[in-house]
């Protein structure tokens, strides 16, 4: 019977979220390289975790580096930082405070809501009824299974009309703890049909073109954020070899693979995989993509934070044959995001604007032949990082409406 007891104790011990109680994220701004060395050393000998940027080889001078130390490591960190004369800036004293303050209204309902963040069966009940509702303009399919056998949903948005239209392909939620780029997608498919009809753009848009919208694409990785571990990244498989879980799925295809600003090492955060698609979820995305490449010209993937809106290249430092047009949509779409509510948005390669890393989905699509390729980082510069409140996604996702539509509108004019 004891020992009933303690393998229950056990059990419950195991599924028992991780908590960050006295937790600190910290702003770094390295002066000279021996700071940048510093933060380096850091990375490796001492367990954190970096938010921006993914890895501590990717620190620079004057970059802004955020860091998520835990409380048992903080007094370590702390006097290593005192002997150098670092800048410094507490971001969060308490990150557990932080992470339950995040849901701004505590009230657990199993209803879907637009400005709450809602778990995967939720998300998962509401791809089937929104395209069930919305029969004209909606369509879903499975483009294949998770890891761990969950479905991936492709929902496409557009005005049926009997015949192929040229398309964007958009995913949202490629790391799992950056909360916000999930609420996105699921706002712009709402948007799209609810608008459909009074606004003049959407309805010109849905009517000659169409959206292929992934909601969620690392659905493992997410649904372990709201169970175990709300700052878990990556993708959820194993790797033979080690105890160390899953690969950064935006260092997984073939895009100048496991090159710069990637890793090797499968308990890196910035860990390429095995091989290009080694995740079944990069394949899934990959073969549906290469499938009906003759008709999908503009590729956005949406993550979080840093407010970019970056395009290729990132994995080397080369510029794009389209380089000058991509910069010219960016700079429009990033201006039309700020009419709304002053937000200031930068845009540029990703290897220049925010650093070098190899194996992203946009390059390899860019690379394939989508010429629009675009990556989105929502807000914020790093007050909430990704604990954006919920208060937060309505402003988030109106403000990121208008940019989606302004390259939208721009693809559909200047077809290739």
């Amino acid at each position: 019977m004891k020992l009933l007891l303690l393998l229950g104790l056990v059990a419950v011990a195991l599924c028992e979220p991780t908590r960050f109680v006295g937790d600190k994220v910290i702003r770094l701004t390295p002066a000279n390289d021996e700071q940048v060395t510093i933060i380096k050393e850091l990375g490796q000998k001492v367990q954190v975790d970096f938010w921006k940027p993914d890895s501590p080889d990717l620190v620079t001078i004057g970059m802004k580096v955020d860091i998520h130390v835990p409380a048992a490591q903080l007094d370590m960190v702390f006097t290593i930082l005192q002997q150098s004369d670092m800048e410094a800036k507490v971001m969060f004293e308490n990150l557990q405070e932080a992470v339950e303050d995040q849901l701004d209204n505590m009230r657990v309902t199993k209803a879907h809501d637009y400005t709450k963040y809602n778990n995967w069966a939720t998300i998962n009940d509401w791809a089937i009824s929104i395209s069930s509702a919305n029969p004209s303009l909606i369509s879903r399919q499975v483009i294949g299974n998770t890891y761990e056998g969950r479905p991936m949903h492709l929902l496409t948005v557009g005005k049926k009309t009997g015949s192929a239209k040229p398309a964007v392909f958009m995913d949202c939620g490629f790391h799992a703890r950056e909360w916000i780029t999930h609420a996105f997608c699921q706002w712009f498919v709402n948007e799209a049909v609810s608008t459909y009809g009074s606004d003049p753009e959407m309805t010109n848009l849905l009517d000659r073109m169409d959206f292929f919208v992934l909601p969620v694409f690392n659905i493992d990785g997410y649904e372990y954020t709201w169970s175990s571990n709300r700052m878990w990244r990556k993708t959820r498989s194993k790797n033979s070899g080690t105890s160390c879980i899953g690969t950064d799925p935006n260092r997984n295809f073939n895009a100048g693979w496991c090159t710069t600003g990637a890793s090797s090492n499968p308990c890196s955060e910035t860990y390429c995989g095995s091989s290009p698609e080694s995740e079944i979820e990069s394949k899934n995305l990959a073969n549906f993509i290469r499938t009906n490449k003759s008709i999908i010209k503009a590729y956005m993937t949406v993550h979080s934070y840093s407010q970019l809106l970056l395009f290729p290249y990132s994995y080397k430092y080369g510029l794009a044959a389209d380089h000058s047009e991509l910069l010219s949509v960016s700079q429009g779409a990033i201006a039309a995001l700020r009419t709304l509510y002053g937000t200031k948005y930068t845009s540029g390669p990703g290897a220049t604007t925010i650093y070098p890393a190899a194996g992203g989905s946009d390059d390899w699509a860019y690379d394939l032949g989508v010429k629009y390729s675009y990556t989105f980082e929502l807000r914020d510069e790093g007050r909430y990082g990704f604990l954006l409140p919920e208060s937060q996604i309505k402003p988030t996702c109106e403000e990121t409406m208008l940019a989606v539509k302004y390259i939208a509108s721009y693809v559909l004019n200047n077809l290739y």
